[in-house]
């Protein structure tokens, strides 16, 4: 009996190499395998699968992972407020991680020999792949083809042809990478340090030209109710971005250090994501303390960075994840947001949880709870140090 290797596979030029190649070359079962992140629509699938069936795979599955990426990843994404390099959402790392996760999984159930996945030797999925498969399913050899054999474009399209598969040489111009947390765009822009990416580069165009407020429900963090309809968090996030996207918000361009030490960039388009994460945290400095605030921040950066970098199984990361989700208990309330074409801002929020309340209060003005001289005694006991010091080295 063949051997079975599962595949991480898109339909694209790399993993239709791998089809042939694993079969034909290697003499392995192929079981192909896409995972669907929120970035698919069925029509999407059904083509995928059809191609994979064209390749030669003996079965090909499509797995819908996008409620547990929500559960695993981006509801803590929302709850630490993440945006790598204080811009960059995360959309296609922490989407790649949960990916990776479901094919090992899927190599553990249908008991296969080896896993491979179409990788290049340049960027961060490689390292993503290969360290979450040794970390799950260690016993298992994992095969690259791409990365191994250092195929050029043109070569991977001659082999296909000799194996009578037709693939069109024309590169699309720009690459699209959607999911449930954000859409990435690559071109030739993105290779350079100074050029941005034109207007119509951007998977979705600019069509409001009207401000529109849109109201926000938040309980425990996270996202329950666009414009008052009760929704679950994934369809509330994609309500949002259906509304928030045609005003052209959410787009960007990240520059950040790849796992592999380069430094690479990538335009983004997250709409939904962006506005979310603003709203949730414009919420929680009214409802959360200075010191929540601050141990959330340094542990949130780091969440971000080891999850972008494929860390997702080190046990750390449940660990902050149980601090940030104890953090969420008194992150309740509405937040009103105005989008602008190209831009959004946030108006305010109500919550019962509501921190500045005028019972203790108004600042700048009146405080009920202590009185003059209580700030004056205070005020001098809490820069005592400090002034200990200055009076010592000044005198030394």
């Amino acid at each position: 009996m063949k051997k079975k290797v599962v595949l991480a596979f898109s339909g694209g030029l790399d993993t239709s190499f791998c089809c042939i190649h694993l079969t034909k070359d290697r003499d392995l079962e192929v079981h192909s395998v896409v995972v669907n992140t929120g970035g698919f629509s069925e029509e999407e699938l059904k083509e995928i699968e059809a191609r994979a069936y064209a390749l030669g795979v003996t079965s090909h599955a499509a797995v819908d992972e996008t409620e547990n990426y929500y559960n695993d990843s981006i509801k803590y994404l929302i709850f630490g407020n993440v945006l790598k390099n204080a811009t960059y959402p995360l959309s296609v790392s922490a989407e790649r991680v949960c990916q990776a996760t479901a094919i090992a999984n899927y190599v553990k159930k249908i008991g296969a020999d080896y896993v491979a996945h179409g990788s290049t030797g340049a960027g961060n999925d490689q390292v993503r792949f290969d360290m979450i498969f040794n970390i799950l399913i260690p016993n298992v050899e994992i095969i690259t083809p791409i990365r191994d054999l250092k195929l050029s474009r043109e070569a991977e399209i001659e082999y296909l042809a000799k194996h009578g598969v037709e693939y069109t040489a024309e590169k699309a111009k720009y690459s699209i990478n959607k999911g449930l947390w954000g859409t990435s765009v690559g071109g030739a822009e993105t290779l350079t340090s100074h050029q941005t990416l034109p207007e119509s580069a951007w998977p979705t165009q600019v069509t409001e030209t009207e401000a529109k407020q849109v109201e926000l429900t938040f309980e425990k963090g996270e996202l329950v109710a666009v414009d008052g309809e009760r929704l679950a968090p994934v369809r509330a996030i994609q309500k949002l971005q259906a509304i928030a996207a045609p005003f052209g918000v959410g787009r960007d361009i990240h520059v950040g250090d790849t796992i592999i030490g380069i430094k690479g960039r990538v335009g983004f388009e997250a709409a939904g994501p962006m506005v979310i994460i603003k709203a949730h945290h414009a919420l929680e400095k009214h409802t959360l303390t200075k010191w929540q605030l601050s141990w959330k921040e340094n542990l949130s950066s780091f969440y971000g960075n080891w999850l972008h970098e494929g860390q997702f199984h080190d046990p750390i990361m449940r660990d902050m994840e149980a601090f940030l989700t104890s953090t969420q208990s008194t992150v309740n309330g509405k937040v009103f947001v105005e989008l602008l074409p190209y831009r959004f801002h946030i108006i305010g929020i109500e919550s019962a949880n509501d921190l500045m309340s005028n019972k203790f209060g108004s600042y700048g003005e009146m405080n009920n709870a202590w009185s003059g001289e209580d700030v004056k005694g205070f005020s001098k006991i809490f820069g005592n140090q400090v002034m200990i010091w200055h009076k010592v080295n000044s005198e030394a």
